[in-house]
């Protein structure tokens, strides 16, 4: 599509050491975007040189939190939209079109959630409560910030918020590694702030939650139609649930 902004629109990423995924995610945004911001948190690979070879603005920050870090990018915006996104998101080709149809016509919302279509382990997951699901991503600047929250942020806003069907693919794991990488710093970020939160959880509580996981994720929701994938995905959920609460039942007792 021809781009010819009556509005502008700012994409705005956070990073850290996301060499292998940065570009994919930039050139797909590249042409909906008069700027692309970022605000990374001292990573030690290329993911700096790589974004700024692709004529995005970075900014080096200490972590803060997922929150904050986010919040901090919202500020660095200049544009009168912004479409912000992890750099694990990639925007399909029809999400991109259809932010364009909205911020150049007269939109009914200032707030908008986007369709979440996950790719796991290189396959689509369709099932299990991974896709077809809405999270803000974009919104008019002064519309909302996010809360302070290390992990799982909420966008939090006074405006009702519209939902856009079209996709933005969440890769989310490459392999079993990956996963676990990722699974040892959220459980620790979570058992962090719930810490901070004065909030206790008994073993047996904890327990059962992770075997409940396990039964929504595969069962209830259908995460079986996925075939290995979807069992897998359900049994490492359950597990990260049980890590979470038991790394905090740690805290506490120290």
């Amino acid at each position: 599509f021809k781009k010819r902004w009556t509005v502008g629109l700012s994409v705005g990423i956070i990073t850290y050491n996301e060499e292998k995924n940065i570009l994919k995610v930039i050139k797909a945004v590249e042409k909906i975007a008069d700027e692309i911001i970022i605000v990374d948190s001292n990573s030690t690979d290329n993911t700096v040189d790589l974004v700024k070879k692709n004529g995005a603005q970075v900014f080096v920050e200490s972590w803060k939190g997922y929150g904050p870090q986010k919040n901090s990018v919202i500020e660095k915006c200049n544009q009168d939209w912004i479409l912000l996104i992890d750099a694990d998101e990639i925007v399909s080709e029809k999400l991109g079109e259809r932010i364009f149809e909205i911020i150049n016509s007269k939109p009914e919302f200032e707030v908008y959630e986007v369709n979440f279509t996950a790719v796991c382990f290189g396959k689509i997951i369709k099932h299990g409560g991974w896709s077809n699901h809405y999270r803000v991503r974009l919104f008019r600047r002064g519309s909302g910030l996010y809360n302070d929250r290390e992990v799982h942020e909420k966008f939090v806003t006074k405006s009702l918020s519209g939902k856009i069907k079209e996709e933005l693919y969440h890769y989310t794991y490459d392999n079993i590694t990956d996963y676990f990488d990722k699974m040892n710093r959220y459980t620790s970020e979570a058992a962090n702030y719930y810490k901070l939160n004065n909030k206790k959880k008994l073993f047996l509580i904890f327990y059962f939650d992770s075997i409940f996981k396990f039964f929504k994720m595969y069962i209830i929701k259908l995460g079986f139609l996925d075939g290995y994938e979807g069992y897998l995905l359900a049994k490492l959920a359950s597990i990260y649930v049980f890590i979470k609460y038991a790394k905090l039942k740690e805290k506490n007792e120290k």
